[in-house]
């Protein structure tokens, strides 16, 4: 007999077609069963399923082994458990080695799979009842979506398939297999490539999915450098010969590009900007024929396109066969630095796809609302896909920005070394206080770190930052070309930061301007109840700015942001001023 067991597909096990298992023996209930008998196996379920409830203050009562997951949690499990419901635990625990201390990353070998999906299958083997998706990680950030087949939900059905598939529950891989079937025709394509990768991993145990994915994207607009990069050599071929004999290899479903096209991406592969200027000499094609800039956006890195953009040879605005842009592109990577770069060189956020979308409702669709909503503690970074949405939708809010940013240092007074001085402290505040945007505004601006920054002190937060050779006490001070680059880039820094985030721009002039804010960055000889109220003061300041921050959500959830993502913001009171001291 077959050492896997078998439960039903839903959690009621009252039905005739129910399948239980007791003691490694599968039975089949017919109409007959009697009630008692059912009754006492979902009360056996239940037992079993407490055991591995989470939120139990018993969760590791008698646990003898654990499973690590790359997110520093632990997974307490009992072996016993395991070993009887799947033959791939049974190896692990009764082999040589005997491990008790399980990485998922070593179990997960091919495909990375969550901690929520990992605890659904867990859950499974103890209880042999499938657990609800949790919404929170299968709902997109899209209100307008109906979450059936977003990026999210189909992510989490793969990584479920895939877990089921390596522990060798086969009858959770055929469920999930139909749940995927069902949804496919619904899922974007990109998605759709996703699925196929796990079935192809899976093979045999996934064949109907895997024929059903090809199937789909041999009809789909999804171009062969996507498929190429995306699909194991086999599976391309697989799609490119079946395009061919349905006669599909039109503009969209083009062959291989041809060899100097090739030679653009290997240069942008290296990130060799130098040779892609050599090869652009050569005049064989331009960037736009060989859609460089989406290429460099889909797959380099954020220094080597924001090169591409500097060389101002291609259209930010260029569509590819797919019908996207550049920042439809850049939208599917969700990286904030590029998306910023995009938007400063003019790229429209109000360019449609070629079935009807923004970019935002693509980085919406591909972001869980759970990563969304992840609240943002004091001093460190917002999520990065939360930062994408929102410097999209500010962008939609606002005109583009022309050309380079201008220099703007009217607060700065009229002497040169004030003026750098100046920037200098608030793009450090910035980054001390919000250090993912400011770390963003500073990329596009090319700004290697900040030569004054006094509040690290406060918390010595920047000890270990990286210091320019610009030197702001020479007596007398002159201004050399150096000082004047990086005056620019500074001044571009706060002009970002004013078009992306401006009441938190707003806030940071208004603490620049107080008078206590020297007083704060030097702590020199203070005696301790001095320390301790400028460390007060500084989380007084601190805490201004993530008001005026939550007051930016509030005007997202004005301008078409979902109710549920709003919901994070509401509560908070406007202040009526900020209580610098004069």
């Amino acid at each position: 007999m077959d050492s896997r067991t078998a439960f039903s597909d839903s959690n009621d096990i009252s039905g005739s077609s129910s399948i239980c298992c007791i003691g490694g023996m599968t039975e089949s209930f017919s109409p007959e069963t009697s009630p008692a008998e059912i009754t006492s196996l979902k009360r056996l379920s239940e037992i079993l399923e407490s055991i591995f409830d989470s939120s139990s203050p018993d969760f590791d009562f008698f646990a003898d082994a654990k499973l690590v997951v790359p997110i520093g949690k632990e997974i307490p499990v009992h072996r016993c458990i395991l070993s009887a419901r799947s033959p791939f635990f049974k190896n692990v625990f009764c082999g040589k080695e005997r491990k008790t201390k399980l990485e998922l990353k070593e179990l997960m070998k091919e495909y990375e799979v969550s901690y929520d999906a990992l605890v659904n299958v867990l859950a499974y083997l103890y209880s042999g009842k499938v657990r609800p998706s949790p919404k929170d990680v299968c709902v997109c950030v899209d209100n307008e979506c109906f979450h059936v087949a977003c990026r999210p939900a189909v992510a989490f059905l793969v990584q479920v398939l895939y877990a089921s598939f390596t522990f060798q529950i086969s009858e959770l891989v055929d469920k999930f297999q139909r749940h995927l079937l069902d949804i496919l025709n619904k899922a974007a394509a990109d998605d759709v490539m996703m699925v196929l990768s796990v079935a192809n991993i899976c093979g045999k145990a996934c064949e109907r999915l895997l024929s059903s994915c090809i199937e789909i994207i041999v009809k789909s607009n999804v171009d062969i450098i996507t498929l190429d990069k995306a699909l194991p050599n086999d599976i391309v071929k697989q799609i490119t010969d079946s395009r061919t004999e349905l006669d599909l290899q039109g503009p969209v479903n083009h062959g291989f590009p041809d060899k100097h096209v090739k030679r653009i991406h290997r240069a942008l592969d290296s990130d060799d900007v130098e040779l892609l200027r050599m090869l652009l000499k050569e005049g064989h094609t331009t960037l736009d024929d060989a859609y460089a800039l989406h290429y460099a956006v889909a797959y380099c890195d954020a220094k080597t396109t924001s090169e591409l953009l500097d060389l101002a040879l291609a259209d930010v605005n260029h569509q590819n066969p797919r019908g996207y842009t550049v920042l439809h592109v850049a939208a599917m990577r969700k990286e904030p630095k590029i998306i910023v770069s995009l938007l400063t060189k003019g790229a429209r956020p109000s360019d449609l796809t070629s079935d009807g979308r923004k970019a935002l409702q693509i980085a919406k669709r591909r972001t869980r609302l759970v990563d969304f909503i992840k609240s943002t503690e004091e001093g460190k970074s917002a999520p990065k896909d939360r930062l994408c949405i929102e410097i999209l939708e500010q962008a939609e809010r606002r005109d583009p920005l022309l050309g380079e940013a201008s220099v703007s240092l009217a607060m700065a007074g009229d002497d040169l070394r004030m003026k750098l001085l100046y920037l200098e402290n608030r793009v450090g505040l910035a980054k001390l206080l919000f250090p993912m945007e400011a770390k963003v505004a500073m990329d596009i601006a090319q700004v290697d770190g900040t030569s004054e920054f006094p509040l690290a002190s406060i918390r010595k937060k920047m000890a270990d930052a990286q210091r320019t050779t610009v030197d702001l006490n020479e007596a007398p001070f002159k201004m050399k070309e150096e000082h004047l680059n990086r005056l620019m880039a500074l001044s571009r820094t706060v002009e970002l930061g004013k078009r992306f985030f401006p009441r938190c721009s707003e806030v940071l002039n208004k603490i620049m301007d107080a008078d206590d804010l020297s007083e704060i960055a030097y702590m020199g000889n203070d005696t301790p109840e001095e320390r301790q109220l400028k460390k007060q003061r500084y989380m007084e300041l601190q805490e201004i700015l993530t008001k005026a921050f939550t007051e930016d959500k509030e005007e997202f959830a004005k301008t078409n942001v979902s109710s549920s993502c709003s919901s994070t913001s509401k509560g908070v009171d406007k202040p009526n001023k900020l209580p610098f001291r004069k």
